[in-house]
């Protein structure tokens, strides 16, 4: 049994303000001093770069589709150990579940992988957040019963975003009061304290460098000036003790490597995408993880005997991409030499043979890949087609698709993947294996001690 001072923060709906209240709320506790330790429910990526710059610890994902219920709390004390209180940002409104994340092939229905369920999950109180721009008092109270009195979660406090006015707020506050409800936090219109989007969402904390640790501190500044942060403090420790063991990838891998093979991993503002556990449980089994830029950096790391290739934008840097050409041969020559090579998304579109018409590395023959009108966005039950480095052919592993590009192999190439709502997708040459689908590695650790035993 494991005491750990948390909370949910949610909202009836997206674009509410859950992100400006969870990263603000992180960013003032850590000014006071405490160790806060950042969440996000689903598979987002995002949000937890500006998690991590508010708290200085790795933002982690709590998703049961992609892991699995029974590994939520014990990923979530694993990521919380010695932390003064944790903070997890739900997603969507607060009982979308699975079934709200675009086209899916879960097989859970209603709230599955809903913050609710994460809520649920971890025993943990939440914070609603809610837009009264366009509602008076009553109406605001109306929606905050109905949301309280839906589901088995307990909503212990309120916080109103985007008031116009002192009326305004006295109207919504004493309204939900009336309810038996605390009003936590009252924030005014904050336009100058918003992070600018683009066609996937925000645009990640580590494209804006020193923009983005501004923004983190002018939301801090914004939620402590607005939010009783001792009565937010008082209601994460009533969250009661979580009867689970903390997750350790040393016991999570199946088997363990001498010979510590060294991996790189590409990151730099262009590959910002991956989950912690992924890199943790490479370690685990007896890697050494090192990091390198593709933007930046003319060759992989001396020793390099395996290479991951994540997620991110590489299409805003496909021109950069494109002028390293030493470090794209080489990559190229290393998969050629059937050394492993794992990529996801954005690492598809790097290995393919060209990008929105910039060459790229040319590990994927043929492969080409350009911008496309719309949006790739959903869960995803795949099955292996053929065996990889980290997969056996008839394998089923839980994923997500994200991503609003489109990429045309050439005929005669072998698929990685195939799921319900697709024909064959992915590639795998060699021991190269690449696809849009995004895996958090919690949910398949074998994926690790393969890949690690392929680069001996």
């Amino acid at each position: 049994m494991v005491t750990v001072p948390r909370l949910v923060v949610a909202a009836p709906s997206s674009g509410s303000g859950k992100t400006t209240v969870a990263t603000g709320l992180m960013a003032a506790f850590a000014a006071r001093g405490l160790r806060v330790s950042p969440h996000k429910v689903g598979p987002d990526y995002i949000d937890p770069g500006y998690h991590a710059l508010a708290t200085g610890r790795p933002g982690r994902n709590l998703d049961p589709w992609l892991t699995s219920e029974d590994l939520v709390a014990r990923l979530f004390l694993h990521g919380a150990e010695g932390a003064d209180i944790a903070v997890v940002e739900g997603v969507m409104g607060l009982y979308d579940g699975a079934a709200g994340l675009g086209p899916s092939d879960s097989a859970g229905g209603g709230d599955y992988a809903s913050t609710a369920h994460v809520a649920t999950l971890l025993d943990a109180p939440v914070v609603l957040v809610v837009d009264a721009s366009a509602a008076a008092g009553r109406s605001v109270a109306a929606l905050v019963h109905g949301f309280r009195s839906f589901g088995t979660v307990r909503v212990g406090g309120v916080v109103l975003n985007r008031l116009g006015s002192d009326g305004h707020e006295r109207m919504c506050r004493e309204a939900v009061e009336d309810l038996g409800l605390p009003v936590l936090g009252a924030l005014r219109r904050a336009d100058d304290a918003a992070t600018p989007s683009r066609h996937l969402g925000l645009i990640p904390a580590a494209e804006r460098n020193a923009e983005a640790v501004d923004t983190v501190r002018r939301l801090g500044e914004l939620v402590a000036a607005s939010c009783d942060l001792d009565a937010v403090l008082a209601l994460a420790r009533q969250a009661p003790k979580l009867d689970a063991v903390p997750w350790d990838p040393s016991e999570a891998v199946p088997e363990k490597h001498p010979g510590r093979p060294r991996i790189a991993v590409a990151g730099g503002p262009a590959f910002t995408f991956g989950y912690a556990e992924n890199e943790e449980l490479l370690e685990a089994a007896g890697a050494e993880v090192v990091r390198f830029d593709p933007l930046q950096d003319e060759g992989l790391p001396e020793g390099t005997r395996g290479v991951v290739v994540g997620g991110g934008f590489p299409e805003v840097y496909a021109a950069q991409l494109s002028s390293n050409e030493p470090l794209r041969q080489e990559l190229a020559a290393f998969a050629e030499a059937s050394r492993p090579v794992y990529a996801e998304c954005a690492g598809l579109l790097y290995l393919a043979e060209e990008l929105d018409g910039a060459p790229m590395c040319g590990v994927l023959n043929g492969a080409k890949a350009a911008m496309a009108p719309r949006l790739a966005l959903g869960y995803r039950a795949a099955v292996a087609v053929a065996d990889s480095v980290v997969a056996r052919a008839g394998e089923r592993v839980h994923g997500h698709e994200f991503h609003r590009t489109v990429t045309v192999p050439d005929r005669g190439e072998t698929a990685a993947w195939q799921w319900s709502a697709s024909g064959p997708v992915g590639f795998v040459r060699g021991d190269c294996v690449a696809s849009y689908l995004h895996l958090h590695w919690a949910g398949s650790p074998w994926f690790a001690s393969r890949m690690v035993a392929a680069c001996l």
